[in-house]
Order: C-alpha cells, then sequence, then structure tokens
C-alpha cells in the first residue's frame, strides 16, 4: 500500500515537474483549458439543480391537483349516496327522477375524469421521473 502510494506520488510529482517546464504559454493554454472546463462542469451542474428543482415543483403541484380532484369525486359520491337514501326512504319503488339521473350522469362523467387525469398524471410522473434520473 505505501509503495503504491509513493509511486503515484512520484507520478504527481512528475506531471508537475512537467508543468513547471512546460514554457509559460502552454501553461497557460492549459490554464485556459482547465477553467473552461470548470466553468462547463459548474454550468451544467447549475442547470441541473434548476431541472431538478422544476420537477419538483411540478411534482407537488400535481400531487395536489390530484388530491383536490379526489376530494371532489369523494364528496360527490357522498352527495350522490345521500340523495340515493333519501330517494329510498321516500319510496322504495319509487322510478328515479330525471336530476338524479343527471347526477348519476355526472358522476360518472367526473369518475371516468377523474381516471383519465389519474392515467395522465401518472405517464407524467413517469416521464418527470425519466428526466430526474437523467439529470
Amino acid at each position: 500500500e505505501v509503495q503504491k502510494l509513493n509511486q503515484q506520488l512520484e507520478e504527481k510529482n512528475g506531471e508537475i515537474q512537467q508543468m513547471i517546464n512546460q514554457p509559460p504559454y502552454e501553461k497557460e493554454r492549459e490554464i485556459l483549458r482547465l477553467q473552461k472546463t470548470l466553468a462547463e462542469r459548474e454550468k451544467a451542474q447549475a442547470t441541473s439543480e434548476v431541472l431538478c428543482r422544476s420537477l419538483t415543483d411540478e411534482t407537488h403541484q400535481l400531487q395536489r391537483k390530484l388530491a383536490s380532484t379526489a376530494e371532489m369525486c369523494q364528496h360527490l359520491a357522498k352527495c350522490l349516496e345521500e340523495k340515493q337514501r333519501k330517494e329510498k326512504g321516500n319510496s322504495d319503488e319509487q322510478i328515479p327522477t330525471e336530476r338524479s339521473n343527471q347526477v348519476f350522469l355526472q358522476l360518472l362523467y367526473n369518475e371516468t375524469s377523474l381516471q383519465a387525469l389519474i392515467c395522465n398524471l401518472r405517464e407524467e410522473n413517469r416521464m418527470l421521473k425519466q428526466k430526474v434520473a437523467h439529470v
């Protein structure tokens, strides 16, 4: 282990000596190249951080939308249940009214819309995860 470290130290010393022995313009060129590489890496890191922050914000926003949509669907389902209980209490054999049919159709439409929204959100979440993994 010590020999290995000594060998690495000698290699580094050799590189330093080469740099010292280089003409000044070559040193400047190497410094400029290293500065350019560093600037590119810093720029890439900053871009990555901005993208991650943006994706995180978008994910939170989509989660809030999904939660509010689910809450609304639950509320509508409770309203439909209550309406059906009231109608059943009035008459066990009463034919559903036009209004209850409309409520039922609206709930069915909302459920279908919610399922489509959930599918879209899942797809978007998958895409965002891929972007985050890529970044």
